[in-house]
């Protein structure tokens, strides 16, 4: 069961990355900066934002990589980076979170752990992870859609559009 919940973990991490990856790439280096408002984030900070956070809840509390977080940088950034930038900044995290994870005995996910003022442990911190990332996935989905409309053809699960 722990391998079949490791792999699975780091799968979804990956997926969400290819999701993401396929709406950035439609996006123009505008559009990854547009914020309605000063209440919403934009893709840009998003992608900063997940950088940040799988860094801090998997590669340093389970993978042991030094990291310092400056969380409020991540949702003031403006036009700071390219797309390419942010997306080679998210992949080269998400690639080496899914390999800490892959690699997590049964102990490191029962490890006691201090992330972001939370007492947790490393199962805990693995699934915030996934969670986190699904969350934002669909925020930056969203995002993607309501820029580019039908024409930006967005449609993870294509197989469904006739049901």
């Amino acid at each position: 069961m722990d391998e079949r919940f490791r792999e699975t973990s780091a799968g979804f991490l990956e997926s969400f990355l290819r999701r993401i990856e396929a709406c950035v790439a439609r996006l123009s280096e505008e559009q990854v900066w547009w914020r309605p408002n000063a209440a919403v984030n934009s893709v840009g900070n998003l992608l900063l934002h997940l950088q940040g956070n799988l860094s801090q809840w998997v590669l340093a509390s389970l993978g042991g990589v030094a990291y310092q977080r400056r969380r409020s940088e991540e949702f003031a950034a403006d036009r700071t980076a390219s797309k390419a930038e942010l997306l080679a900044g998210l992949r080269g995290v998400v690639e080496a979170c899914a390999a800490v994870i892959r690699r997590l005995s049964p102990a490191e996910l029962g490890r006691r752990l201090h992330i972001q003022g939370y007492d947790t442990d490393g199962l805990y911190a693995v699934l915030h992870a996934v969670e986190h990332m699904s969350y934002h996935t669909g925020q930056i989905a969203h995002i993607s859609k309501e820029l580019l409309g039908p024409e930006g053809g967005i449609d993870f699960f294509p197989q469904h559009s006739k049901e």
